[in-house]
């Protein structure tokens, strides 16, 4: 039976719970390479072990992202390429927009936003040269609309939008994809 990630190089962020540990274990289900990231070790060796084991764990705060290069050179020597990489790591945010601190909207944004925009900056480059790949992007609802209590999530979501909108069309030549979730 043929399974369709066979042998194919998938990094997710935010695998250590949630969507993101859901997601590796769907795609070991269908015979991924996986590579984990999150901040949290451990939990990321949990993943791993319902994966089958096989997986590389490679923890990473994306807030902390003078660090993507060498994670990502790293990934790439593990099995010589990345064929998808899945941003869904994130924080989020609850509060009124005159109740919340700046530092908050700047660490939703360094996480959701920049921290998606340096992996992926990281990883372009060897993905162009093969000619193949596939960036994932999970976002949200928020990416369309705001609602009240989420303006710093909103605007990390519609700013992630824009610029993988934007990387599709300049790459969409090129044999990469992008998808937006």
């Amino acid at each position: 039976m043929s399974r369709r990630f066979e042998n194919q190089v998938v990094w997710i962020t935010g695998a250590s719970s949630g969507i993101g540990a859901a997601l590796a274990e769907a795609f070991a289900r269908e015979g991924a390479q996986l590579i984990l990231s999150a901040r949290r070790k451990e939990e990321l060796e949990q993943v791993a072990t319902k994966c089958g084991g096989q997986a590389l764990v490679l923890p990473m705060d994306l807030a902390k992202t003078e660090m993507l290069p060498s994670l990502t050179e790293e990934a790439l020597k593990w099995k010589g390429r990345v064929d998808v990489v899945v941003h869904n790591a994130g924080i989020s945010q609850r509060s009124k927009v005159n109740d919340t601190k700046l530092d908050v909207d700047r660490r939703v944004m360094e996480v959701n936003y920049f921290g998606a925009v340096a992996l992926t900056k990281a990883v372009l480059p060897s993905m162009l040269a093969a000619k193949s790949g596939q960036f994932v992007v999970i976002s949200s609802v928020m990416g369309k609309i705001g609602t009240p209590l989420r303006s710093a999530y909103a605007a990390s979501k519609h700013a992630l939008h824009g610029f993988f909108d934007c990387l599709r069309a300049e790459v969409a030549d090129a044999g990469l994809t992008v998808t937006l979730i």
